[in-house]
């Protein structure tokens, strides 16, 4: 089969690898999309890897015997992984599961075939499109967990930093739910895009002035809820700023630099509550699939390029300039 490598700084290739075999409880996917995620950040820098990607769907085309999957059922491959039996795995919770499995082929989702234990593997209800269901891990999943533990409804505003890919999957999830959304984001491109897929407000942190603006547009108050996906310790700060008394503020954004958390007058004085927020539980997914049906219309604005597996390099080198939403890998197209 095919896949994806890095090899060098900007430098990538297609290499050919023996298709994974299906053993004991694992079940081999034949992969039809790969949604991209943050895998240009190691293309950028010149990490090289063979394991590339977190996100496939795809048709199940192998199994070992006996399974509650068959071949042909279209499946989500889920997010890393687990052992299926801790108790963070027991709760849901498998994004936080330390034991992990030993894979017997490529864990690359970059590539036409993808090994997955069986019950890491959500089968899509019939009126499900292959390609949108896909967008319930990084597209919809990690914003749609921190919106779900606020319990953010249509009395709520809230503000959402950083308008990449999980920022503008929190604007769908976020309307979806009847909320006032304010988002805040300096690249042209996705300004527009937020505001396209019913932000009420885009304000951009360059122009100066984004907190007085965010409680103007509160009354002074401050928004109740917030979610951070920009990794960004600004971004951190204003979020946390921009909170009213007894808010919530969620961090999504993976982030490698300090953020100043002042314990008085943040945690105790203004009585917030720092929620961080890696993904979403896996008994959420009947409620995600219900925002892909609610929201078609929506995801086909999120979703703004496609691309083959052999033009991964073109995917990153876009994703690079921030003109786009969610880009899609198809391992099976030639143009």
């Amino acid at each position: 089969m095919d896949l994806v490598t890095i090899d060098g700084e900007r430098g990538c290739r297609i290499v050919s690898e023996p298709t994974p075999k299906a053993v004991d409880d694992w079940v081999v996917i034949k992969v039809e999309t790969t949604p991209m995620c943050t895998e240009y950040k190691a293309y950028q820098a010149g990490y090289s890897t063979h394991w590339l990607g977190h996100e496939a769907a795809g048709t199940v085309c192998e199994t070992a015997g006996a399974s509650r999957l068959q071949v042909g059922d279209r499946v989500l491959a889920l997010p890393l992984m687990a052992c299926g039996s801790c108790r963070h795995c027991n709760a849901g919770e498998y994004i936080f599961c330390k034991n992990g499995r030993q894979s017997p082929g490529p864990l690359s989702t970059y590539a036409q075939y993808h090994a997955k234990p069986e019950w890491m593997c959500y089968r899509f209800p019939e009126d499900i499109e292959t390609e949108k269901g896909a967008l319930a891990v990084c597209g919809l999943g990690p914003s749609f967990g921190a919106l779900q533990r606020m319990a953010v409804d249509a009395y709520d505003t809230v503000l959402i930093t950083g308008m990449g890919p999980v920022g503008l999957g929190g604007v769908i999830n976020a309307k979806h739910r009847g909320s006032t959304v304010i988002a805040v984001e300096s690249q042209p491109f996705r300004k527009q895009l937020a505001a396209d897929l019913g932000a009420d407000h885009v304000l951009d942190p360059t122009d100066g002035g984004t907190l007085e603006h965010i409680r103007d547009l509160t009354g002074g108050e401050g928004v109740p809820k917030a979610v951070d996906c920009s990794g960004n310790p600004a971004a951190h700060r204003l979020c946390i700023d921009a909170a009213a008394i007894r808010g919530q503020v969620a961090f999504v954004g993976e982030c490698s630099d300090d953020t100043v958390i002042r314990v008085s007058p943040d945690m105790i004085r203004k009585g917030l509550t720092l929620i961080g927020s890696w993904n979403y539980n896996r008994g959420d997914m009947e409620k995600i699939m219900q925002v892909i049906r609610d929201c078609d219309s929506d995801l086909g604005r999120f979703v703004t390029h496609r691309f083959p597996l052999r033009r991964a390099r073109d995917a990153w080198e876009l994703q690079m300039t921030g003109n786009c939403g969610k880009v899609l890998l198809k391992p099976w197209e030639d143009a």
